[in-house]
């Protein structure tokens, strides 16, 4: 099991939930649009886990199945309080998500659907998610890029993965490869 960041942070079950309810339920756009509000949460506002725990928690849960949010949530909730604290974590994160879809589908979206000013404010909504999956970008980077090397090699997989459109699976294992040869004589 992973080691909890501090081992005096004892933090409640419902805690945990209740703060991934919230950022479950005031995020739109998911995956990479919600991480600065997790961020925000465990990292700047509740200091549960350090900047540089998140950023490690970034990198195992793209390489995962499934949804980055929820995993990030999981893992988070596993460093604070083990399997019990990844359930909530997952809970929280999804609950939201599950019961606007079931009430949207079930009553609003017959009403809503042609409705001008509901569809103008999903196309307001789209460019602030975009804005919000660049400021996490940018503060990752600043995080998580080490030295004038890494830098390059971001900007060399950004443009390989713009130009070639291949699977991001594959950049990051071109990634790592570059990792081996790049920071392997650095790190030792």
């Amino acid at each position: 099991m992973p080691q909890r960041i501090d081992p005096k942070i004892t933090e409640p079950l419902w805690n945990i939930l209740l703060t991934f309810l919230k950022v479950g339920a005031f995020t739109f756009g998911g995956g990479y649009a919600i991480l600065p509000v997790i961020q925000q949460e465990v990292v700047e506002r509740k200091k549960w886990i350090s900047h540089e725990e998140f950023s490690d928690i970034l990198v195992i849960t793209q390489g995962m199945p499934g949804q980055l949010a929820l995993n990030s949530s999981i893992q988070i909730g596993i460093r604070l309080r083990g399997i019990p604290g990844g359930l909530m974590g997952a809970l929280g994160v999804t609950a939201p998500s599950v019961i606007i879809l079931l009430a949207i589908a079930a009553y609003f979206y017959p009403l809503l659907r042609d409705n001008d000013y509901v569809q103008a404010i999903f196309y307001g909504i789209r460019p602030a998610v975009v804005a919000l999956i660049a400021a996490a970008a940018v503060k990752m980077g600043r995080d998580i890029l080490q030295g004038f090397s890494g830098i390059i090699l971001c900007a060399i997989l950004l443009a390989f993965a713009i130009i070639t459109q291949i699977h991001p699976i594959i950049v990051l294992v071109i990634g790592g490869l570059a990792g081996l040869i790049v920071y392997r004589g650095k790190l030792s």
